[in-house]
């Protein structure tokens, strides 16, 4: 079935003179979703207006769901798209639209909001806006006009061609993926990390993620997992470069040379050398973690703080703020949270402190990192070689 669709955005629109490349990145990414469906779309843009027509085999439905997670877009409108035949044959498209889409207006009230963005329309707004109001009252004598808090609202945009619609399906919002920049996701097994990596890329930033494998400790279930998780976010940011890192000799050696207190923190630390390393490799600009203050040891304000110091990239925590339901909403609204609470343990889980030190001393972690010098730098080498490349797609 064929159908017209005008997408709607939000802060593109306030991009002065670069605005046009926020808009084509948008058009890319709406493209990318649809070439998922089964059907032939045409996407053009025109005027500050992006439009999207076709469907064949693909439903209505499976249409709206793609575009629903393309960031950039704020709403999504199915549309019925007229010729300009005068304004009486315009009322006549209107009544058709109400009669298409099964409207009861009984004992409800509305409006017509009319934006006339082709000025050689010869009938003004507020004209326009009138008579179509008259004439959706003949064909339903028991609805009312309300201007200022309407029940149902129904647009008319005039351009080359004219544009009716009622619904407005709200979009992700954000920026369209690509023109924020590339970061490396540290993503885990948990909760939160693939929610970081889902509020970077509604930001426009295009993601490549690591993860740190521990086998045995850790089973190749609970890998399948985060590649799943790793999935699941592709929907909305795209392919994924997952790097997947045999960590379990790195462990080890902490774990056999380094205070048991301080096992988290230092086994963060070099999570996060390799993860930098990835990152120069991929051309990204920062790090992504999904770390909130206060939430477990590693992440008090003085563990974020030794934990920033071995970095010479920015590391981003776009969920520094977020108590854990906060996060658990989004995880349950994007479609991660039932994966992630499957019960397959990831490496610092097994590895974790007894009691873990909350407070941790730059100087005293980097002392009890030099019991490490032995062998540490080598086995950083080998699970950099050795490290598998996953492509990853929706």
């Amino acid at each position: 079935m064929e159908q017209t669709y005008l997408i709607k955005y939000g802060e593109i629109a306030i991009k002065g003179k670069n605005r046009h490349l926020f808009e084509e990145a948008l058009v890319r990414q709406i493209r990318l979703a649809l070439e998922r469906l089964d059907g032939e779309f045409e996407t053009t843009w025109e005027q500050g207006r992006i439009y999207v027509e076709g469907g064949g085999a693909a439903e209505s439905w499976e249409v709206i769901d793609a575009l629903s997670k393309v960031f950039g877009i704020v709403g999504i409108c199915p549309v019925k798209k007229v010729e300009d035949r005068g304004l009486e044959a315009l009322g006549d498209d209107m009544v058709r639209f109400l009669e298409e889409g099964e409207y009861d207006l009984a004992g409800r009230t509305f409006k017509v909001v009319t934006r006339r963005a082709r000025k050689s329309y010869p009938t003004e707004s507020m004209e326009v806006n009138a008579y179509l109001g008259g004439r959706i009252l003949d064909w339903c004598p028991q609805a009312q006009v309300d201007v200022h808090e309407p029940e149902t609202v129904f647009h008319v945009e005039i351009r080359d061609k004219i544009y009716i619609y009622s619904r407005v399906i709200p979009g992700p919002g954000g920026m369209p993926v690509g023109t924020g920049g590339r970061s490396m996701l540290l993503l885990s097994g948990g909760i939160d990390s693939p929610v970081a990596g889902y509020m970077m890329a509604k930001r426009g930033v295009v993601l490549d993620a690591v993860y740190f494998h521990a086998p045995p400790y850790t089973s190749e279930r609970a890998r399948q997992k985060v590649e799943d998780l790793a999935r699941e976010i592709a929907v909305y940011t795209g392919p994924i470069r997952l790097h997947v890192v045999n960590f379990t000799d790195i462990q080890l050696y902490i774990y056999e040379k380094c205070p048991h207190d301080e096992l988290t923190i230092i086994m963060r630390r070099y999570m996060m050398k390799i993860a930098e390393i990835f990152a120069a490799k991929c051309r990204c600009l920062s790090l992504v973690t999904g770390e909130s203050v206060g939430q477990v040891a590693s992440q008090t304000m003085q563990s974020l703080a030794v934990t920033n110091a071995v970095c010479t990239m920015p590391v981003f925590r776009p969920l520094i703020a977020f108590d854990k339901q906060e996060i658990v909403e989004i995880a349950e609204r994007i479609g991660t949270f039932e994966t992630s609470i499957l019960p397959y343990e990831d490496c610092c889980t097994i590895f974790v402190a007894k009691h873990p030190v909350t407070k941790p001393n730059l100087k005293v972690i980097e002392r009890s990192e030099k019991k490490l010098a032995e062998k540490i730098d080598a086995l950083v080498e080998e699970a950099v070689a050795t490290t598998e490349v996953v492509e990853i797609k929706a």
